[in-house]
């Protein structure tokens, strides 16, 4: 499951990407749909000077990729903690924000993994806090960003990603195939995020072995805790599940596991 610390952390090695500053200054559709189409337009910016044969070149010299789906199978509760700079919702979250820092803190603290915020509009994140995140700790690390794109993908990888985030709500079904299908092509099995049943339905219809349940509707910014309760009983036993976010509090994650929500992995 993923949280928020008290820390305000949201709980390439060689190869780097040049990415030019984009305008985040798009009006039209909700939260949701101003930064995927503020994504689309960055991805395309970058392909013009990054193309898909630089990144699978990249790629081939990456490290070996860590077990995301092992670090979070372990018999107790398993925490993603997230480093995130900024967010919509909250604005900067995190002035002193030093990636290697907490990273290092967190995974003494007993994290099973690290998530880190990659989009550089909304959330202030880069791939640079990933990359060297990763290389200061032994943890899985996953790539939180709105994949949309193949061609992310082979970035994530190339970064030194282990995992990447897929949001079923802004991909249509065969592109969430796709995305997963090459994630594993990889090595990377990728978190699934979910937030309506039907969103659920889908990622299972596509094969999803992780899936995570958003509390968060990221259409409105709202966060409803019982959208977990409402969800995770449906989540088949061969896949795992996590929760994020709203689980900030002790009570609230007890909660879960008394009422069987969150299994042991």
């Amino acid at each position: 499951m993923a949280v928020e610390d008290s820390m305000n952390v949201s709980v390439f090695a060689s190869f780097e990407t040049r990415r030019a500053p984009m305008a985040a200054e798009i009006k039209s559709g909700t939260v949701l749909d101003r930064i995927v189409e503020a994504r689309r337009a960055a991805i395309a910016h970058r392909k013009k000077s990054v193309p898909e044969t630089v990144l699978r070149f990249g790629v081939k010299q990456a490290l070996p990729v860590r077990d995301f789906g092992a670090a979070l199978g372990r018999d107790s509760l398993n925490v993603i903690a997230e480093l995130k700079k900024a967010s919509p919702s909250r604005g900067l979250i995190r002035a002193d924000f030093d990636p290697v820092t907490l990273a290092k803190s967190l995974e003494i603290a007993g994290a099973a993994a690290i998530s880190v915020l990659t989009e550089e509009e909304f959330f202030q994140g880069d791939l640079k806090y990933m990359r060297d995140a990763r290389a200061a700790i032994s943890l899985p690390v996953l790539r939180k960003d709105f994949i949309v794109d193949p061609w992310q993908v082979w970035e994530a990888r190339a970064t030194n990603a282990d995992s990447f985030l897929l949001i079923v709500a802004t991909l249509d079904d065969a592109r969430l195939a796709e995305l997963l299908a090459l994630g594993r092509e990889l090595g990377m099995e990728p978190l699934v995020e979910v937030h309506t049943r039907e969103e659920l339905t889908r990622a299972l219809a596509v094969g999803a072995r992780i899936l995570g349940v958003n509390n968060r509707n990221l259409r409105t910014l709202e966060v409803r805790v019982e959208t977990s309760h409402e969800l995770i009983e449906a989540i088949p036993t061969n896949a795992l599940p996590s929760v994020n976010p709203g689980c900030t509090r002790m009570k609230t994650l007890l909660v879960f596991v008394r009422r069987g929500l969150m299994r042991s992995s």
